[in-house]
């Protein structure tokens, strides 16, 4: 039976998505320390990072979408924090949602259903 998911994304530098991930996102770091490897977690929420040194920022397609239940506390935490991202809005498909950039262009888009 499924029960997770814990999706891989591709990273540069190790220590500028730690930071990202860390001092603006909130997130906490778990697992071992590996030069070539990231885990970060938040919630209930994992996503792994893989070193991709050769990365084209401006190719990379990686994608996450996070639901939430309190699309609005997230979403003035993050701006109150300086992050960059896009304005909240109500989607046709019945969500709320938000998105963002990490220092490698992997997209974060954070939901919540409003049905």
């Amino acid at each position: 039976m499924l029960t997770d998911i814990n999706p891989k994304l591709p990273m540069r530098d190790r220590s500028a998505t730690r930071r990202f991930y860390i001092d603006e996102l909130g997130f906490q770091q778990f697992g071992g320390e590996y030069d070539d490897y990231l885990m970060v977690q938040r919630d209930n929420i994992q996503i792994h990072f893989f070193r991709f040194a050769t990365l084209d920022p401006n190719e990379n397609y990686g994608q996450v979408y996070i639901r939430t239940n309190d699309i609005e506390e997230w979403y003035h935490r993050l701006k109150a924090r300086g992050v960059k991202t896009t304005p909240l809005e109500h989607k046709p498909w019945g969500q709320k949602e938000f998105a963002l950039l990490d220092p490698d262009n992997n997209l974060l888009t954070f939901g919540q259903s409003m049905v």
